[in-house]
């Protein structure tokens, strides 16, 4: 069984989740910058006659692919931060959202944004 956690334990997950906020933010930007701006220069550099081998195109759109993955990966991880987030203003974090138990702190030192304990985690991920 978890303990609950001490303020100043909540309060250093808390700079925690901001820190990893605003990287994953910085992340997707850049990202999505990176993106936007192949998609630009594709649009621009193709003046001439001459045609895209083929592998070429595959690549650029496996690449653009690829990178829009990562950013709704990124988009879906800042959104859980900001409900923990919002679970540390309202006092209710490091507590499992399932059985309302504590969450373990070597659990919460791994996922900071976790929502669930292990044992309920794991059902949710094996209903049988």
């Amino acid at each position: 069984m978890a303990a609950s956690l001490k303020p100043e334990e909540i309060e250093s997950f808390r700079r925690l989740l901001v820190d990893l906020d605003d990287r994953l933010r910085g992340n997707v930007d850049r990202m999505t910058d990176e993106a936007l701006r192949r998609n630009q220069n594709e649009a621009s550099t193709n003046l001439s006659n001459v045609p895209l081998h083929m592998a070429d195109v595959g690549t650029e759109n496996y690449d653009q692919e690829f990178t829009l993955g990562l950013i709704e990966n990124e988009q879906e991880t800042l959104k859980l931060i900001g409900e923990a987030l919002g679970r540390v203003r309202d006092g209710h974090y490091g507590r499992c959202l399932e059985c309302e138990q504590p969450v373990a702190r070597a659990r919460l030192e791994a996922l900071p944004y976790t929502r669930y304990c292990i044992e309920c985690a794991r059902k949710l991920e094996n209903p049988e």
